[in-house]
């Protein structure tokens, strides 16, 4: 089931999309859906991405990203955040914040939105608060992260946290293809399979340390293949089974 926010008529509802067709959801979709009996064709909406309260993300989740930056992998995951207000969704732009970075990098990764609220869940149960998975793109200042000695102003400006196009529930994340291209040529290329530390055992050790609520996004960590983006990039992350988010970058007014 892939379910999506979408904004049509001045109202963002939530639907199941099926065949380009999306049948409207009553309320949210954390919990039993129910659906209102109408019907809107995927061409005539915008779509948006999930609305989390908050956005955990894991670093040097790949053996070679981190080796890529400069590290061998950590024997733990690394937690860090990214603000609500960073979240895009497909199809919106990418903002370059030229005048306080030079070097702005894709980062694409497989997303897991959390189904239920939840703490202390064990990596054995951890299914059991997922609703589904979407794509995300952990956009980063890179000559920002190096120079402050933290990364919180390099992954959290405004527009830096694209997701999308949708949340498929119907997954199983263990082994899927992932790939990031910028203006049609690949970048990144793996398998979730590579990840260091999976998703159940992420869950476990984040709800360890705080309290995940329906909605929120957890980003699982990007494979080697960093790079930087310029003004005017298309940039799309494609995971197999679940589609693709293309965003593209434009300059800073």
């Amino acid at each position: 089931m892939r379910i999506v926010r979408f904004a049509k008529d001045g109202r963002t509802p939530f639907g199941v999309l099926e065949d380009d067709t999306i049948s409207v959801i009553s309320a949210h979709p954390y919990g039993d859906i129910q659906f209102t009996g109408d019907k809107v064709p995927l061409a005539e909406v915008r779509l948006l991405p999930p609305l989390p309260s908050k956005v955990i993300a894991i670093g040097k989740n790949y053996a070679d990203h981190a080796r890529e930056m400069g590290g061998e992998p950590p024997a733990e995951p690394v937690i860090f955040s990214k603000p609500s207000t960073s979240v895009i969704g497909p199809g919106d732009a990418v903002v370059y914040p030229q005048k306080l970075s030079q070097r702005v990098d894709f980062e694409g990764e497989l997303a897991v939105v959390i189904g239920a609220y939840c703490r202390n869940v064990t990596a054995a149960r951890a299914a059991e608060v997922i609703l589904g998975y979407t794509c995300a793109n952990d956009v980063t200042a890179r000559d920002l992260q190096k120079s402050d000695g933290q990364w919180t102003r390099a992954k959290g400006f405004d527009t830096f946290c694209p997701l999308g196009p949708w949340i498929e529930t119907e997954v199983d994340p263990a082994d899927l293809a992932i790939q990031t291209r910028v203006n049609g040529e690949v970048r990144q290329d793996a398998r979730t399979s590579l990840l260091l530390h999976p998703v159940g055992e992420l869950i476990e050790y984040v709800s360890q340390v705080m309290t995940l609520l329906p909605g929120d996004v957890l980003l699982t960590g990007t494979p080697a293949g960093v790079g930087p983006l310029e003004i005017g990039d298309e940039v799309s992350v494609t995971i197999e089974s679940i589609g693709t988010l293309t965003n593209r970058v434009v300059a800073r007014e």
